[in-house]
């Protein structure tokens, strides 16, 4: 039995009325020092591995528990001896018509080989379907009618607008583009295919395809996020680390079961996340909002009346106002931090941006603003990650886990009907599942603080959030 085994067996087997405050602390220690242990040991052979495969040796190996138990023991009902009980098909296996749905794009008549006698009746045909593909190159040419008017002057015709400034057509361009960004077909191997399959085009053309007239995307994705916002009650967001052009970024995400938006960023601060939710025009405006998350956020009466000489209700862009920070003498990180995030989030609420709308994110300092609710996902997640050391921790994580996740079911249907006579007891539950004493101490410091999380968290003006 592993030390760490040995030990949590005997804390389990310390009697109640001997668990004094200093035991409880002392068990506290050596459950935070077995987790820590427990953490080393998996770090060192993850190390381990790591150095046997640069050595071109193989990594620990997992081992599996054996299958050939399985299905052994079942009762097989009343099959006689001898028999076989009929396995379950599988879901979708029933027999059907694979080629009923498809649409037929020609159609081939083809005669029996023999000369048909003329005593013979036709039945009709026995069809049989056969998929292909026709990849080819479809040249167009345009032929524009140019005439001279009497003035001297001349009319034209004009190519579609998806064509003009154009020599690829919208499904040679969609190719491209897919082949590239969703099937990893690097640009020497699309030259190459295009290229064998008869069309003239250039590296640099399928680059400049890749990479320029995006103006039409972006604006299409500023749009999305402008209607996801307008109609959303409650938001989602998050940010992790990406890679942009060979350098380290980050990627954020704003969205819901309505929409879905990325943006990438070289930033995952308070200013980024306000500036993305601009959707377009990034501006600052100083109003009372703004004025008034520079005072809770701690930015002394000085610097705010220096910023009201700014003459609210005046729109500046982010150039700008940098530049009018400076010329009243506001340089420290902190001071022009917090005026900016005033400002940005003054302009933000300016434009329409709903104040209840409910975000929705980990925890992340940077989303901490207006309506921020805290994640049932991630917040369940701390409990899930958690060491057991003994039947006991590993019952009080389980029944926790089990508690959390039938609060946040019934929370849930009380979104979809929402009664007054219900949010009390929603509350009690909180209360009491974040509130309890197990035996696993590490476990009881984790509900503590995830307790001291929920004026933060919005849950109770927002109970059915993620």
């Amino acid at each position: 039995m592993p030390d760490y085994l040995q030990v949590s067996n005997a804390m389990a087997a310390i009697a109640k009325e001997e668990m004094t405050p200093l035991v409880k602390k002392l068990v506290a220690m050596i459950e935070n020092l077995q987790e820590e242990i427990q953490r080393l040991k998996e770090q060192a052979q993850q190390m381990r591995d790591e150095i046997a495969v640069l050595k071109g040796e193989k990594a620990k190996p997992k081992f599996k528990s054996s299958k050939m138990d399985e299905n052994t023991d079942k009762d097989d009902g009343d099959v006689g001896q001898g028999e076989k009980a009929e396995k379950p098909k599988r879901a979708g296996s029933a027999k059907r018509s694979k080629t009923a749905q498809l649409q037929i794009h020609e159609e081939c008549v083809i005669a029996p080989m023999m000369p048909v006698p003329s005593n013979a009746r036709f039945k009709g045909y026995r069809d049989v379907v056969i998929q292909g593909l026709v990849i080819k190159a479809h040249n167009t040419r345009y032929r524009l009618e140019c005439w001279q008017l009497s003035d001297g002057t001349y009319l034209t015709g004009k190519l579609p607008p998806q064509l003009q400034g154009q020599h690829f057509d919208e499904n040679l361009r969609s190719f491209v583009l897919y082949q590239h960004h969703h099937c990893h077909v690097t640009q020497p191997l699309l030259l190459e295919q295009l290229t064998e399959w008869g069309i003239d085009i250039s590296s640099g053309q399928i680059d400049a395809l890749l990479s320029g007239a995006k103006e039409a995307y972006h604006a299409e994705k500023s749009e999305i996020l402008v209607a996801g916002l307008r109609v959303s009650q409650s938001i989602t967001v998050d940010d992790s680390g990406a890679r942009h052009a060979g350098k380290n970024g980050y990627v954020l995400h704003i969205g819901n079961e309505l929409f879905g938006w990325f943006n990438s960023t070289q930033s995952k601060s308070r200013i980024n996340f306000l500036e993305c939710l601009h959707a377009g025009a990034i501006t600052t405006q100083v109003n009372a909002q703004a004025l008034a998350y520079m005072h809770e956020q701690g930015l002394s009466v000085a610097i705010r009346e220096q910023l009201q000489l700014l003459a609210p209700g005046i729109v500046h862009s982010l150039e700008c106002w940098h530049k009018h920070l400076a010329e009243l003498g506001i340089k420290d990180e902190r001071h022009v931090r917090i005026a900016t995030e005033g400002a940005l989030l003054g302009s933000l609420l300016e434009k329409g941006f709903n104040p209840d709308l409910a975000i929705i994110s980990d925890g992340a300092g940077q989303f901490a603003i207006l309506l921020h609710a805290l994640c049932w996902i991630h917040a369940e997640r701390l409990i899930h990650k958690l060491i057991p050391f003994n039947d006991g921790s590993r019952e009080a994580i389980a029944q926790v886990r089990t508690q959390v996740w039938s609060l946040y079911a019934d929370l849930k249907a009380y979104k979809q009907q929402p009664s007054a006579d219900q949010v009390a007891p929603l509350q009690e539950r909180f209360e009491a599942i974040f509130t309890q004493h197990t035996c696993f101490v590490t476990l009881n410091q984790l509900l503590q603080r995830l307790y001291r999380r929920k004026d933060v968290s919005g849950w109770a003006s927002h109970l059915a959030g993620r």
